[in-house]
């Protein structure tokens, strides 16, 4: 606003208009008004000091002071439209024009219009500084400059995800690449930083990616089952940032950027021909990035870490081992299929979908939040099945129980000789399981005709061959061999008794 009362003053003491001006930093014009003004309505240095700037405004100029009567527009609505692409404040002003036209209001003028919609824009970019309390959280992101490799094979460059983090009060930072930014790369960041400061912090804040968040909102964020995972392992609270507000992690973002130039660009005239051999490299820079001096406050980042910071993080428990969860949908046969191997649920979950937490040598089934079962993760050729007997139907357990060792041991109650035969019919196949219906069908015939008949038809079998099988055996039965008995040859010289001799009288011969 401009200085009236020093300009009067100035006037006063007999300065030239030109030298007021100048002294007030306003047009010459604004001087010759404001004296044709003070003369018109009679004002006179000196003034009464409770006569203000503004009341010598309202008094010389109050034309100004009367309430606009020009339709004012809606800023926030114009700086929502202004994110938009392509979108211009010239285009927004001709809308608010065209809507003035439309209600028979009086739109401001394109200049003010810009100038009212500047000083909206600068009230509500205002930042504000929050202080942080050692060890309360800490920031994590991906780089959006990546890092190269070298495929020693064929000499392609194999592009590497760098991931960032840093605590907030120290700025103290991590940094590692990574082949890509899948799940399991995301929480092994996670680990490997913890390790590095030797603690976790009580909030951890990350972008809305889905590796980390599932379903963002400001409100209610869905965090990702495993990283929430991790997140109770360490005791600590995710906090997504809001979409599309960088500020909300604002240490982070700048850690990118500087971590950018003072890593990634430091390294680009040399080549990795491993992961490994570029972490190293990148570890090297880091070392000397945290401890570089402050430039606007005493100390390093590894300096305030080591002396605010550390002795407040939480203690690290044991490190958390990558679980990954899938849903899967149970089948008729009771088994669920990850990653091509099928494991066995009970079979009263069928067509039910069930949580599936799966780590390096473990697969947990959980059903509404309760464990069902687990089983030893299988490896190796796709198509395993890790089945538990218990967990399938009553007849389907009835008929697992069958083996050679079951068929051997019912023979045995029936006979000795029903005992070899059934011996006998398993060996006679390649494959064992290939003689368990004829075992079966065979010991069933002592239901149906006798225990006593089965043992005499074996017997009877093992006398024709050594390998008899069902058909023969049955037959023999059928058929009443099983019921003759095979007369003893009679020995002659042995016998003392004839049944029949013809003496001399029936030869004819005469005495």
């Amino acid at each position: 606003m401009t200085n009236y009362r020093e300009i009067l003053r100035l006037i006063s003491l007999g300065i030239s208009q030109r030298s007021t001006a100048v002294s007030c930093e306003c047009s010459r014009n604004t001087v010759a008004s404001v004296v044709k003004k003070s003369d018109e309505f009679n004002v006179v240095w000196p003034l009464n000091p409770e006569m203000t700037n503004g009341e010598l405004h309202k008094l010389f100029y109050p034309e100004s002071s009367l309430p606009l009567t020009r339709k004012r527009p809606d800023h926030e609505y114009i700086y929502k439209e202004m994110a938009k692409s392509g979108v211009t404040l010239s285009l927004l002003w001709n809308e608010y024009c065209e809507s003035c036209r439309l209600s028979n209001e009086i739109p401001l003028m394109y200049s003010q219009f810009c100038y009212h919609y500047q000083q909206y824009v600068t009230k509500t970019k205002a930042t504000m500084h929050i202080g942080r309390k050692p060890g309360e959280q800490m920031e994590v992101d991906w780089a959006g400059q990546t890092a190269t490799i070298i495929d020693t094979d064929t000499g392609a460059s194999i592009d590497a995800s760098v991931f960032v983090t840093v605590l907030s009060y120290s700025q103290y930072a991590y940094v590692e690449a990574f082949l890509n930014q899948n799940q399991e790369s995301w929480i092994t960041a996670h680990i490997n930083a913890y390790k590095y400061f030797g603690g976790a912090t009580r909030i951890l804040v990350p972008d809305n990616l889905k590796t980390g968040v599932e379903r963002p909102s400001w409100y209610t964020p869905v965090i990702n089952k495993s990283y929430h995972e991790m997140a109770e392992h360490y005791g600590t609270a995710v906090i997504p940032a809001r979409v599309r507000r960088p500020k909300d992690k604002a240490s982070v973002e700048g850690a990118v950027g500087i971590i950018s130039t003072w890593i990634l660009a430091a390294l680009r005239r040399q080549q990795f021909f491993s992961l490994p051999e570029l972490n190293m490299a990148i570890r090297e820079k880091l070392e000397v990035f945290n401890t570089k001096p402050f430039q606007k406050r005493p100390g390093s980042r590894q300096s305030v870490f080591r002396d605010e910071e550390k002795a407040l993080l939480l203690p690290l428990a044991a490190p958390y081992e990558l679980a990954v969860w899938k849903v899967a949908t149970v089948q008729f046969n009771y088994h669920i299929s990850v990653d091509k191997m099928h494991y066995s649920v009970p079979y009263e979950y069928i067509k039910h979908k069930v949580d599936v937490r799966i780590t390096r040598n473990v697969v947990e089934v959980f059903f509404n939040n309760h464990r069902i079962c687990s089983h030893s993760r299988l490896h190796g050729r796709p198509g395993q099945y890790s089945t538990v007997v218990e967990h399938m139907p009553e007849d389907h357990q009835k008929y697992t129980a069958w083996n050679a060792e079951r068929y051997v041991s019912w023979a045995k109650n029936i006979g000795e000789y029903t005992t070899v035969v059934v011996k006998a019919i398993l060996s006679s196949h390649r494959i064992e399981q290939q003689g368990y219906k004829s075992c079966m069908g065979l010991l069933k015939l002592a239901d149906k005709y006798s225990v006593s008949r089965l043992e005499a038809a074996c017997k009877k079998a093992l006398s024709y061959t050594p390998n008899p099988n069902y058909k023969s055996i049955q037959t023999i039965i059928q058929t009443g061999q099983d019921k003759i008995v095979k007369e003893e040859p009679v020995n002659p010289e042995n016998s003392t008794s004839f049944g029949f001799t013809r003496g001399a009288d029936y030869y004819g011969r005469n005495s």
